[in-house]
């Protein structure tokens, strides 16, 4: 069984699926891809989100505001209180990105240290987004004890130096599509020297399509080819891809073992 650690269902051109999210779940699981975290970006789209995935029994949610998507200040109170919905597992996705919008930073760095405080409070994991921004981005989970409840570094792309510092305070490292691409040397580098129990697999669905479906809407069934080239970079097998990162997803969010 697989696990899709980081999409947005939400965001999905259902055009593409005849409409009907159930094609993508279900194609997710005839492809044994059995559970699903479906990651917030926006507080005002989170109702809209828990409601149209709420007949979806293998599929969790997150909340918080993308660092990208600042055009609102972001309110704590309203975040813990989105936050309490009974299938919410962790805070985010939140972070720090100076590669796309390095003119808003200390929006950002505001944003950011409100979601650690919220995840510190409600004892929710983090789903961090980073880019760009190694340093500040440590320096701020170190300040805010965000060692405190860990999380994952979803879609990761940046150094093994801060992969191993965020090892060190709990977090998790996903690897997503980016994994399968040509221009990639540096990141599959990375793949090989994370230990066996901090590593999760995603799509970040509907964007980053893998490796051989470059150029398609992403989804969450494609996470399996994430799998089968990390089992290549890391020498071994896809179902051992497949159990360690289910059982990694499943130590850092053990409410899910229940579906």
């Amino acid at each position: 069984m697989f696990i899709d650690s980081h999409c947005h269902l939400d965001r999905l051109k259902l055009e593409d699926f005849d409409n009907n999210l159930d094609n993508v779940v279900n194609a997710a699981l005839a492809e044994k891809v059995n559970t699903l975290l479906c990651v917030s970006v926006t507080l005002q789209d989170f109702p809209a989100m828990a409601e149209t995935t709420a007949k979806y029994d293998n599929v969790w949610l997150t909340c918080g505001a993308h660092p990208l998507n600042q055009a609102d200040e972001i309110d704590p109170a309203l975040l813990t209180r989105l936050a309490a919905h009974p299938r919410v597992i962790a805070i985010g996705e939140t972070g720090l990105d100076y590669f796309y919008a390095p003119e808003t930073k200390q929006v950002q760095l505001d944003s950011f240290r409100k979601h650690i405080r919220v995840a510190n409070q409600l004892k929710k994991p983090l789903i961090i987004h980073t880019r760009d921004a190694q340093e500040d981005t440590l320096a701020m989970l170190r300040a805010e004890q965000a060692e405190n409840v860990g999380g994952i570094l979803h879609c990761f792309t940046e150094s093994w130096q801060m992969a191993e510092q965020a090892i060190a305070m709990g977090f998790y490292i996903s690897f997503s599509g980016i994994v399968t691409f040509k221009n990639a040397t540096d990141l599959r580098e990375v793949a090989k020297k994370v230990p066996s129990d901090r590593f999760l697999i995603e799509t970040d669905a509907p964007y980053l399509a893998p490796v051989p479906h470059r150029g398609k809407q992403n989804q969450p069934a494609y996470v399996v080819e994430v799998a089968k080239h990390l089992a290549s970079i890391r020498g071994t097998s896809v179902a051992e891809i497949a159990q360690q990162s289910s059982e990694n997803f499943h130590r850092l969010f053990p409410e899910t073992q229940t579906v």
